[in-house]
């Protein structure tokens, strides 16, 4: 029979470990597990014993997934094998949602081009319905040819947008001065490659090319890291995402993206806003 101050140890440790892991739950399972196949019929695949996923578009449909469970604050990350050739006119959307009338939204959208042409990656974010964030960026390789780790950062604090690990974007939580930001609203996770040559390459100039249909787009090595929002004195290292910056290297990688890679920025576009940028832009 143990002695009771073995018990208690074994006692403490157990709870120890459970409120470690209540602020920090990893999830890297399968497709089959994490996602629902919502529309477009058998053009939705996994396989590869639920590790790999494709979204593919024709003339008929295009195809999209979601996640079954929803998120409040924490990393996405998921891998990703753009359309190859000429993927003129589609657009693979790969974001957090919310839903209603006033919904919350952190977007990823790739916009295909014609062969040898970059992709644009075009990034926004909603809050209560309202967007009008955009950012764009061209990649620094062919997000074709192999996969990269497309991640979001959701805290209280700021959304950040990675590729491959370097930050791309960040948008800060400015409530202080009157910008809502999205908080309150548990988010799903949902991708789609659909038809959108009315607008997505040049404006709408060029239209999406059939005869090289059907278009696909991969996924693979998903994982979520979901955050408690509470904390307590005794784990107190584990919180530490809730305040966290980029450090100096990450803040280097972010200017080096945003001088060499961005395309547009809505805080920039005084035709847009001729009575002034958005005041979350001067933070």
């Amino acid at each position: 029979m143990a002695s009771s101050s073995t018990y208690n140890e074994f006692h403490m440790f157990m709870l120890i470990g459970i409120m470690v892991s209540s602020m920090v739950a990893s999830c890297a399972g399968s497709f089959y597990q994490d996602f629902d196949l919502t529309w477009g019929d058998n053009r939705a695949k996994i396989f590869s014993g639920g590790q790999l996923l494709s979204l593919s578009l024709d003339k008929v449909s295009g195809s999209g997934f979601k996640s079954k469970k929803e998120y409040l604050f924490g990393r996405i990350d998921m891998q990703l094998k753009l359309v190859a050739g000429n993927s003129a006119g589609t657009v693979t959307a790969y974001y957090l949602s919310s839903q209603g009338p006033t919904h919350d939204e952190i977007d990823f959208e790739f916009l295909g081009n014609t062969s040898g042409d970059p992709y644009i990656l075009h990034t926004n974010i909603f809050t209560l319905g309202k967007g009008n964030r955009e950012q764009q960026f061209y990649l620094w390789f062919d997000p074709t040819r192999n996969f990269h780790t497309y991640s979001i950062i959701w805290k209280p604090q700021h959304i950040i947008f990675l590729v491959d690990n370097i930050p791309i974007r960040v948008f800060k939580n400015v409530e202080s001065i009157g910008v809502p930001f999205p908080k309150n609203q548990p988010m799903r996770i949902y991708s789609s490659l659909w038809n959108a040559d009315d607008w997505a390459t040049r404006g709408g100039l060029v239209k999406t090319d059939w005869s090289k249909a059907p278009f696909t787009a991969y996924y693979r090595n998903f994982k979520a890291t979901q955050f408690s929002t509470k904390s307590t004195s005794s784990a107190n290292s584990d919180a530490d995402w809730q305040i966290n910056e980029l450090d100096a290297y990450g803040r280097r990688r972010l200017r080096w993206v945003q001088k060499y890679f961005m395309i547009y920025n809505y805080c920039n576009d005084l035709k847009r806003f001729p009575q002034g940028v958005p005041v979350e832009c001067s933070h």
